[in-house]
């Protein structure tokens, strides 16, 4: 039997490659897809493993004032169903066109961590008792919620119809679009004001089991992050067409438009001033995020003189110990060095 000649590692592609075989995982040419995977398998845990003890009386308590009470419950209904979005949105839309395995193999461990996160919001609201249809129907009944989940919905409707390809530059400049809108706007963006806020609880020894649930996803999440920029580059690399300037003036734009939504978010959140936030301070928050956002994929910052009014987010996400959930000890993980925001 005539032996086939076997494709080389310079052959693969991360989309529209037609010349190796989505399965043969080695030789992996993308080291980056690999790392990103073992990240994600060395910051492995379950919500449930997660004490809520404390949290349980403290909401039954009178100590929750009602604006923490809203803050909370807000950035739950907003999470519970943004993390199904960014998951559905992986297996529907983005693991069909990425043609390399090893950015597959990470996509798959992706997958998995956005059903434990909606995992964990089912266990936090079991563990409260709180009114399951009210915290998961939020983004149909809360505007500000609905208003973004509406904007990251049309970013895949056109990659789930039938016929979509990327094989045409149109079809690959709209992949890139969902690519940016999940990756950099959604996981990005729109999470990271939610973090600081529950974040800042938790700094304050309220909602701890929730904070330190949070913690955690925040780790996923800067993987998550770091993946979708490698992976965005990557294919801007390989396809420099694609990367025209009004292609950059469009995503420049969807992130102006993510900037406002975000903010209205965060004035919904703190009506009022509590916990030494205020809505004003997620305006600059959420613009110093944009600007990083905006320069990891080669854009230049959008929104001069913004500062970060939180610096205390950057040691928690650099932060290269955590608790071992089932000893008092902690332990180094694996992904503490890479990891950046």
């Amino acid at each position: 039997m005539k032996k086939e000649k076997r494709v080389s590692v310079d052959d693969k592609k991360l989309i529209n490659c037609t010349k190796i075989d989505v399965n043969q995982l080695m030789p992996i040419k993308y080291q980056w897809a690999w790392e990103h995977y073992l990240n994600g398998c060395a910051n492995h845990w379950m919500p449930s493993e997660v004490p809520m003890a404390k949290d349980i009386e403290l909401w039954k308590s009178n100590e929750l004032s009602e604006a923490e009470r809203l803050l909370i419950m807000r950035n739950l209904g907003f999470f519970s169903t943004a993390e199904s979005l960014v998951g559905n949105n992986i297996v529907l839309a983005i693991f069909k066109h990425v043609t390399n395995p090893e950015a597959r193999q990470y996509l798959l461990r992706q997958s998995f961590e956005e059903a434990l996160h909606t995992h964990t919001f089912h266990y936090i609201v079991e563990s409260l008792s709180l009114d399951q249809g009210e915290v998961f129907n939020m983004y149909n009944e809360i505007d500000v919620i609905r208003q973004k989940d509406e904007f990251e919905m049309k970013l895949t409707a056109d990659v789930v119809k039938d016929g979509f390809t990327t094989a045409t530059h149109e079809g690959a400049q709209k992949f890139l679009e969902n690519l940016i809108g999940y990756y950099i706007i959604m996981e990005g963006i729109f999470f990271y004001s939610g973090f600081a806020m529950i974040l800042s609880l938790h700094r304050q020894n309220k909602m701890t089991g929730i904070g330190e649930q949070f913690q955690y996803i925040l780790r996923d999440e800067t993987t998550h992050l770091n993946f979708g920029i490698d992976l965005i580059n990557s294919i801007k690399e390989e396809n420099p067409a694609l990367w025209s300037d009004e292609f950059q003036e469009h995503i420049v734009d969807l992130i102006d438009q993510a900037v406002d939504l975000e903010y209205n978010y965060a004035k919904s959140c703190l009506p009022q001033g509590i916990l030494g936030l205020t809505a004003p301070m997620f305006e600059d928050y959420v613009k110093y995020i944009a600007n990083r956002r905006l320069e990891r994929i080669g854009l230049k910052p959008q929104y001069p003189g913004a500062k970060n009014p939180f610096p205390w987010m950057s040691e928690v996400i650099d932060l290269n110990k955590e608790k071992n959930f089932f000893e008092t000890r902690v332990t180094e993980y694996q992904s503490s060095g890479a990891l950046t925001w």
